[in-house]
């Protein structure tokens, strides 16, 4: 039986605060539950001024959101499904957010493998589960984010064995979530 999806989700922190975010039902979708969401800006901590974020498999985009909603510089959510794009780029004029939040069609991990090297401070990984691309996205992520920097990645299982770019930074398992922040190391 396929869990059924809230209707909306909302924004937890920041200057949007309480806005609801709507949830179509798409094939995939499962938004990241605000205890989770909320957990994981508590160990990045509450103002993320200035950074530089890409949300990779956006969906509804209340990781990326959320991010710009805590003072993220900008802002890319990346997302294949033409019904969530079209959802994405309705949020981002309803927000008034233009100079911040940029929408962009297209495959997450594609996006990534080009993104600018060492261009990001945090980057969001939550794929559909089974998808089988979570390990690519990391290596991928590798490249793009700052030494210092960070890619919270969700998946159905905790993850394996983690390539030496990256430090387990925290981890929570929520109902089937496992939530992971990872610390891009120096190396």
């Amino acid at each position: 039986m396929k869990p059924r999806l809230p209707g909306e989700v909302r924004l937890i922190g920041g200057q949007w605060k309480r806005t609801k975010l709507p949830v179509p039902d798409r094939p995939g979708l499962r938004p990241t539950p605000d205890r989770v969401r909320e957990t994981l800006f508590n160990w990045l901590g509450q103002d993320l001024g200035g950074w530089r974020c890409l949300d990779a498999y956006a969906g509804t985009g209340a990781l990326g959101l959320e991010a710009a909603s805590r003072g993220a510089a900008s802002v890319t959510l990346v997302e294949r499904d033409s019904t969530l794009v079209a959802s994405l780029q309705a949020l981002r004029l309803r927000l008034k957010a233009e100079a911040t939040v940029q929408v962009r069609p297209g495959d997450g991990l594609a996006v990534l493998r080009h993104w600018p090297l060492a261009s990001l401070e945090l980057v969001f990984l939550d794929p559909p589960y089974g998808s089988g691309v979570l390990d690519a996205s990391l290596a991928a992520a590798a490249q793009s984010v700052v030494p210092g920097g960070f890619v919270y990645a969700e998946s159905a299982q905790p993850l394996q064995a983690l390539a030496p770019q990256w430090s387990l930074h925290r981890h929570l398992k929520a109902g089937a979530v496992h939530a992971h922040l990872l610390q891009r190391t120096g190396e």
